[in-house]
């Protein structure tokens, strides 16, 4: 040991010497990373070569990843080379478009249904006012005059 001692390097943004101020504006929402297969196949091969210890974590400082989202690399390289470490899409699965038109059309049979249903009761009820009436129904003649 020299007896030299080293000045610790300090982030920019750090108390003691404020060099240039961080932009205080935040995000409004923050963009979820997302990685190329080739990129994610690149990693795992410098991972794969790391021999000496430290080595590893090294390059996931470096890289700015997670020991945990590498095992799930690995698990999807292990299931099928670079189609597996495809990034996945998120959200809902696109619906065939058959399927689509069938939720549509059972929709709008339902709500047809619904209607003939009330339909046919405003029309038992026309039939029953006219009986009570003596009208007939059908000509609109009064029955109780012949």
């Amino acid at each position: 040991m020299s007896g030299v001692v080293e000045a610790v390097r300090q982030p920019s943004g750090y108390a003691g010497g404020m060099s240039s101020v961080p932009d205080p504006q935040v995000v409004v929402r923050a963009r979820r990373r997302t990685y190329t297969a080739a990129y994610k196949a690149k990693v795992l091969a410098e991972l794969d070569g790391c021999t000496a210890r430290g080595q590893v974590g090294a390059v996931l400082r470096r890289e700015g990843l997670y020991s945990s989202l590498v095992s799930e690399w690995r698990k999807q390289r292990a299931a099928g080379a670079l189609d597996a470490l495809a990034p996945a899409t998120r959200g809902r699965k696109a619906q065939d478009p058959l399927e689509r038109e069938n939720e549509v059309l059972r929709r709008e049979n339902a709500r047809l249904a619904a209607r003939l249903g009330r339909a046919e009761t405003v029309i038992d009820v026309q039939k029953k006012l006219c009986g009570l009436l003596g009208i007939d129904p059908v000509t609109g003649a009064d029955t109780n005059s012949l």
